[in-house]
């Protein structure tokens, strides 16, 4: 399937950079840039879409996926959309116990016709265990699997055309849940780049789980990369007020509203580290908005 064939209506060819003129980062010798993948398209944006990119084929070979997450996840929505657009069906298998009325997420899915269920937080730990995944095969059929946040390694390969896009930036920034988008950036920039993980999720894992990804889908470790594990402020989804002090003030001054999530948990991690002398002056920094 070429690139037309995979590209949902609507879809952006590749996503605009877009420099951030902030006397902060330009008093330390440093210029940023944006990397809008938010805007690639209004239902599958950023790494959502690239992530899913390479999973079209397997899924409507199989005519059905299924998915996990939580009960507020951009993964869920999107997989729901994208089988939608695409004409596959899908199955989201969510982190808790149902509540009634569905939150806004939950809701497009379904809407989306993506059908939900739920397993309790001890059985979710083991959704990936062999004995698990033949109980969703003997209750919902074949199904083309995609792990929690869509990482997998058609997803690397996707994320990797993301670093093919950012040629003539020193640091390349993202947010990470999974590791899916570290592991596939770091492997699709050049020798002399450098992929700059911020783990949004508290207790230091992901580097393990970025290298399991790349040894997955490359048989080796690839590119230059690591991961702050200092920004998770709490955890994922937790918020602080110093996060939306931060998030507000960037809004104002540059106008562009940053996910709590994610994305304002890695533009903190990088203005602190531009504030502490990380970065060499004349560095340029670009940080994706993963959407």
């Amino acid at each position: 399937m070429d690139d037309t064939a995979r590209r949902p209506s609507g879809a952006a060819l590749i996503s605009p950079v877009v420099e951030v003129a902030d006397g902060r980062v330009a008093a330390r010798g440093l210029r940023l840039f944006v990397k809008r993948d938010d805007l690639l398209h209004p239902d599958l944006p950023g790494n959502k879409w690239r992530k899913l990119k390479h999973n079209l084929a397997p899924a409507r070979e199989h005519g059905t996926v299924l998915t996990f997450g939580g009960a507020y996840s951009n993964h869920i929505r999107a997989t729901a959309a994208a089988g939608k657009i695409f004409g596959f069906a899908t199955i989201g298998i969510i982190r808790g116990e149902e509540h009634v009325p569905l939150n806004a997420t939950l809701a497009y899915a379904r809407q989306m016709g993506m059908r939900l269920d739920y397993l309790d937080r001890a059985a979710y730990r083991r959704k990936h265990e062999p004995d698990r995944v033949a109980a969703l095969r003997e209750r919902w059929g074949g199904f083309h699997l995609l792990p929690e946040g869509g990482s997998n390694a058609l997803a690397v390969r996707g994320c990797a055309e993301l670093g093919a896009e950012l040629g003539g930036f020193d640091v390349v920034c993202c947010p990470c849940g999974t590791g899916g988008t570290l592991a596939g950036l770091a492997a699709g920039l050049g020798p002399a780049q450098r992929a700059l993980g911020f783990s949004v999720l508290k207790g230091g894992f992901l580097d393990a789980e970025v290298e399991r990804l790349q040894r997955e889908t490359y048989g080796e470790r690839r590119g230059i990369w690591s991961m702050e594990h200092a920004f998770h402020f709490g955890g994922y989804a937790k918020r602080t007020r110093e996060l939306e002090v931060f998030a507000d003030d960037f809004a104002d001054r540059h106008g562009i509203v940053l996910d709590r999530v994610y994305v304002a948990k890695m533009m903190s991690g990088i203005f602190t580290l531009a504030e502490h002398g990380a970065f060499p002056p004349g560095t340029r920094i670009v940080a994706v908005i993963t959407g």
